[in-house]
């Protein structure tokens, strides 16, 4: 008996620590085929694929029963409308900021400056359908879209912003329907608790869809596309890393909490999206950890979700270097006045990701569409290494995300620091 009690913390810790390993073995074993077999690689795309599906089966379910539960939990409107208030300043000032540093580095590092690359007729075909749908987005369309045309259309697109709206709506309806309503909301509580059991029968083939999902980025653009447009996906990276490290960090040490360790506590998280290059796929790994490490439920289950559908920072930062950087290429002069009115365009399709299928791509394509002055053709030239960059934007949304329902949970008097300490040390 004492054999047994002993050894059951230490079996879970090495079962969680088993997952990491795994995933960053898979990642180290795709990066190795990529380069060593190619072909091979490019097969492996299907258990990629595969892994984001049966995530993506299941977020607009829990986002839906996170959000409306946590709605009907709060059981004050005038509460919920505080908390989503504060939440989508947050959003609107963070998202704002990294538009204007990105705009700035582009500016001053020029990654376009003396590329020479010209975009080839395969990647002009497979740029075509998003440059199309671009076009067709308007301001206009996006705010139709936030409401869908029926209940169920919403969960099938997987239109979170769509979802959320929804949800919100049943939050409301139950705290209105009081008592009577606490049965629906403890079978909504017992339907979540379903999903997330999904979700951790899901994630037990997470090493095979990292492996996939790399394999198949490693072998189809090899080193080539890297060499070729490297300047860009440099000032990508390094751009998003100040954003991270010192613009969130002086968040959290305003609001008084340390990133490093809070990066260091959702480490699995992060791992995972560096496998994947999705956001999607940690979401509900990602809204149990934030309660462990101290933020209440209610408030987690109504800024997070919401978050991924309107606090895209790690986009609102890559779309101006993206947007410049063809202009630059292409050597389109962009005064002060053009670079405002771009800024203009990117502070409304920035917004629009979260109601667009192919999301930060057509955003791209909407922006170049709509500036009137930069060649569509350009985004050819990003397209080949936007799955590169995408694996940026992802890190830097899921950890902006996090530290925003800290925030807020900070704001509104819901944070409780006592568990920070455990949840850190494990």
């Amino acid at each position: 008996m004492l054999a047994e009690t002993h050894e059951t913390p230490a079996h879970k810790l090495r079962r969680r620590n088993n997952i990491t390993l795994q995933v960053f073995v898979a990642i180290a074993a795709a990066i190795a085929l990529g380069i060593l077999d190619p072909p091979l690689a490019l097969k492996m795309k299907p258990l990629g694929d595969l892994f984001i599906k049966l995530i993506r089966m299941a977020i607009a379910p829990i986002v839906f029963l996170c959000v409306s539960t946590g709605v009907a939990h709060i059981g004050d409107l005038r509460k919920v409308g505080r908390i989503g208030l504060k939440a989508l300043i947050y959003f609107e000032l963070v998202t704002t900021l990294a538009l204007a540093i990105g705009l700035a580095s582009v500016t001053i590092f020029k990654p376009g400056v003396g590329v020479t690359a010209q975009p080839s007729a395969s990647a002009a075909g497979d740029y075509a359908a998003y440059a199309t749908k671009g076009k067709a987005f308007s301001f206009l369309e996006f705010v139709m879209g936030t409401v869908p045309d029926n209940f169920l259309g919403a969960f099938v697109k997987g239109d979170l912003l769509q979802v959320v709206v929804i949800a919100l709506l049943v939050g409301m309806v139950l705290i209105a329907m009081g008592t009577r309503g606490h049965p629906v909301v403890r079978a909504l509580d017992s339907a979540m608790n379903v999903f997330f059991g999904m979700i951790k029968i899901i994630m037990r083939v997470a090493p095979l869809g990292a492996f996939g999902a790399m394999a198949f980025t490693v072998g189809k653009f090899g080193t080539s596309a890297l060499y070729a447009l490297s300047k860009l996906v440099l000032v990508t990276y390094l751009t998003e890393a100040f954003y991270v490290f010192v613009v969130l960090g002086l968040i959290a040490h305003f609001f008084g909490f340390s990133l490093i360790r809070f990066i260091k506590y959702i480490r699995d998280e992060i791992l995972l999206v560096i496998g994947t290059s999705s956001s999607e796929s940690v979401l509900p790994q990602l809204m149990q950890k934030l309660e462990r490490f101290g933020a209440s439920r209610s408030v987690v289950d109504l800024v997070l979700p919401t978050g991924y559908a309107f606090n895209l920072g790690g986009l609102a930062l890559s779309l101006p270097i993206s947007t410049v950087f063809i202009a630059q290429v292409y050597n389109v002069q962009l005064g002060f006045t053009r670079l405002l009115a771009l800024v203009a365009i990117m502070l409304v399709t920035s917004k629009g990701a979260a109601g667009v299928t192919g999301a930060a791509f057509i955003v791209l394509a909407t922006t170049v569409g709509a500036s009137g002055i930069l060649p569509v053709e350009g985004l050819a030239l990003v397209f080949a290494v936007d799955t590169f960059l995408s694996m940026a934007r992802a890190l830097a949304n899921v950890i902006g995300n996090g530290v925003a329902t800290i925030v807020v949970a900070k704001l509104e008097h819901e944070f409780n620091p006592e568990p920070v300490a455990v949840a850190i040390s494990q």
